[in-house]
């Protein structure tokens, strides 16, 4: 576009938009030039953290988990590219699930920033400061989950048969998988960790389920016309996608946790209290965001393959 054609697009724009050009472009002549500081908020980002001991490597655990939810949060920007898409073919689902694998394809390796890259020794001294505050408190992981496929998947494995696909919402979070790491089912008694995390998040999640539960990433998959599901790229992103998250994830999680946490005579509690071993390793709980794109024996094997 030349100077003109520039000039004309810039004053249909602002029309539209129903703001004088002329007080616009005046405007350009006091504005300063963007930094990088600025656009990026440079400052702002590196005052974030705040450590609560003396311990130097409790800096590393706690950039470390504030990188992770800033990719948590890329992978959620990616999802709604999918959910809120009203038609979606099969290439552009295909390469944002393409996109969100290789965030989690980024927090996999990057487990060993944390297994490798803080002492035990100062770890066991700062982790009980953390008390009860715990990574399984992370709410955009959770609305990772619920975006990403059916609540029926997310259920604990215990209870899927007694749960109705029309249940409430709130039935339905009762019985999520994780709940198993903070909620006795017996007594029904709920940990301090799960109680603070429902105090704060508990309603905003319900709304994400509701606001997901036809969007989510498995339901605009069945929704796509059938000779698009058979589509070979689209099933092996959307099966490249479920197992990094809920397998090879996971599995980076937990072995770096056993670096920790496991080794001795008897494993110590995580932060929150909860019996890390099986809330975190996949064949426990199941996580299988698209049980129908695998085979009876890759599920049967799920967490061990």
């Amino acid at each position: 576009m030349n100077r003109e054609e520039i000039l004309k697009a810039i004053e249909e724009k602002y029309n539209e938009l129903g703001v004088p050009v002329d007080a616009m472009l005046e405007g350009l002549l006091w504005s300063t030039p963007i930094t990088y500081w600025d656009y990026i908020q440079t400052d702002a980002l590196l005052g974030l953290q705040t450590p609560r001991t003396t311990q130097p490597d409790e800096m590393v655990f706690i950039m470390y988990h504030q990188v992770n939810e800033l990719l948590f949060k890329m992978v959620l920007w990616e999802i709604d590219q999918v959910a809120k898409s009203v038609e979606i073919s099969a290439d552009k689902f295909t390469m944002h699930l393409q996109r969100i694998s290789r965030y989690f394809d980024m927090l996999c390796s990057s487990f060993s920033v944390m297994a490798d890259g803080m002492e035990p020794e100062q770890y066991l001294k700062f982790r009980n400061t953390l008390t009860p505050a715990s990574g399984f408190q992370s709410a955009q992981y959770r609305k990772i989950e619920f975006a990403s496929t059916e609540l029926i998947n997310l259920i604990d494995v215990r209870y899927r048969e007694t749960i109705d696909r029309n249940s409430s919402f709130k039935n339905a979070y009762n019985h999520l998988y994780w709940q198993a790491a903070g909620k006795n089912y017996t007594t029904g008694q709920k940990s301090t960790l799960l109680n603070l995390f429902e105090k704060k998040y508990l309603g905003d999640f319900i709304d994400f389920m509701e606001d997901y539960n036809d969007i989510n990433l498995s339901k605009k998959f069945k929704q796509l016309p059938k000779e698009v599901q058979q589509n070979e790229r689209l099933i092996k992103a959307m099966r490249h996608y479920d197992y990094t998250v809920n397998v090879k994830w996971v599995m980076a999680h937990y072995n770096a946790a056993a670096k920790y946490l496991g080794g001795n005579e008897k494993d110590l509690e995580a932060t929150g209290g909860s019996s890390w071993r099986k809330y975190m390793h996949p064949k426990y709980q199941r996580r299988i965001f698209y049980p129908y794109l695998w085979s009876e024996e890759e599920l049967k094997n799920w967490g061990t393959f």
